[in-house]
């Protein structure tokens, strides 16, 4: 059982690149340089380089002791929320600005939900003095202002998009159309795990620096680079597969996906993919997602920015199918309630997107000395408006 890419483009059954034809210059240029580019040693010294002195890795691997305590099991927290920007999308994005560079391509693009990935985009294109354009959903834009303040601040352009639930979803649609317009100096930087082949394979080869280091940094601490368990949040699932990758062929190691409910799966207004959704092609990849019995798209909905995606990566659909990963889901209140747990356990406020994670672990029976590691994808900072109107701060 092979848990990674094959040659045509699929993790199984799921993958491809079901593009328009005006798309293919642009996707298939990637997908015969891609590989090439990223495995020369100049583009590997440069972006560890980056890595390193510009995003601020590695990211500590956190033995985080009042949470330890409370689930009687070690609870490590992956750190990502201390990179350059507050969450784990810098990884993908340095990876893809120079790819783009090398490419030759002048301007770039990106889709973005909670945010943090259009900060990290318009961040790296300020580094690199290309021009941005960043779509953002219109009622992603009314939750998460500080996010879009710091990319027009850093000199990116951001169109709201208006169409369907206003989220990630319709900016992903945006952006594609964007692409089909400007074929030749463009280059999109999507990111999530999603889209056409090659872009679930390039941004988890990216994001899959979480996993590498988590390999050493429990080695060092625990003796062991094997954990019981590895759980991550999952929209669209970059920072999932990154903090899976590197465990995928080691069937010792338990991987648990946390999506989300929203108001219940059976709400109505909710995220969680692999409950409600079925088979089908979304944004250029065949994969899971949430649809009605004529095949329209559900909106999804969650408290979270990034949460709210009607499908999963291609890799996490395989992953899910043939049972490598666990999948479950994780309502609002419960995440809301664990970001809160978090931050008065640890004094680190994590994420909504994050918080789910961290609040599957009530629902976790360990035994003790279990070694847990939960990936903190991302800083609570952008979320304080809408932790402070729960709990009444």
């Amino acid at each position: 059982m092979s848990y990674f890419v094959n040659e045509k483009g699929y993790y199984g059954d799921f993958g491809g690149a079901y593009i328009p034809e005006m798309l293919y210059p642009n996707v298939e240029e990637l997908r015969q340089n891609y590989l090439q580019i990223i495995g020369d040693a100049d583009f590997q010294q440069e972006f560890h380089y980056l890595l390193k002195n510009y995003v601020g890795r590695p990211s500590p691997l956190y033995l985080a002791k009042r949470l330890s305590e409370r689930y009687n099991a070690n609870i490590f927290l992956k750190r990502e929320d201390l990179n350059h920007t507050g969450a784990h999308k810098i990884n993908n994005t340095i990876g893809q600005i120079l790819l783009a560079e090398r490419l030759g391509k002048k301007r770039i693009i990106a889709e973005t939900g909670a945010g943090q990935h259009g900060v990290a985009t318009a961040t790296v294109c300020a580094l690199r003095g290309l021009e941005c354009v960043i779509y953002m959903g219109e009622i992603d834009i009314e939750r998460q202002a500080p996010n879009v303040a710091r990319m027009k601040m850093l000199g990116a352009t951001v169109v709201s998009a208006v169409s369907g639930s206003k989220t990630l979803k319709d900016a992903t649609n945006e952006a594609m159309r964007d692409w089909i317009n400007n074929p030749v100096d463009t280059h999109y930087i999507i990111g999530s795990v999603v889209g056409p082949h090659p872009y679930p394979d390039m941004v988890s080869i990216f994001q899959s620096v979480i996993s590498e280091e988590t390999k050493r940094q429990l080695m060092e601490q625990t003796g062991n680079d094997q954990p019981d368990y590895v759980l991550a949040c999952v929209g669209g699932g970059s920072n999932a597969m990154g903090m899976f990758y590197h465990f995928l062929d080691d069937e010792k190691v338990k991987l648990v996906a946390v999506e989300a409910a929203g108001k219940g799966v059976s709400s109505g207004h909710s995220a969680a993919t692999t409950f409600l959704g079925k088979e089908g092609v979304l944004h250029g990849s065949r994969s899971i997602l949430m649809q009605t019995a004529d095949g329209q798209v559900i909106e999804p909905y969650s408290v979270s920015a990034g949460l709210d995606y009607p499908g999963i990566g291609p890799q996490h659909a395989h992953l899910f199918k043939v049972g490598r990963a666990e999948y479950v889901s994780i309502t609002d209140e419960e995440s809301l309630e664990a970001g809160l747990l978090c931050t008065r356990l640890e004094g680190i406020i994590p994420a909504i997107e994050s918080a789910h994670a961290i609040a599957h672990l009530e629902k976790m029976k360990f035994t003790g000395g279990e070694n847990v590691v939960v990936c903190l994808s991302g800083r609570g900072d952008k979320d304080l408006d809408t932790y402070s109107k729960y709990f009444g701060f």
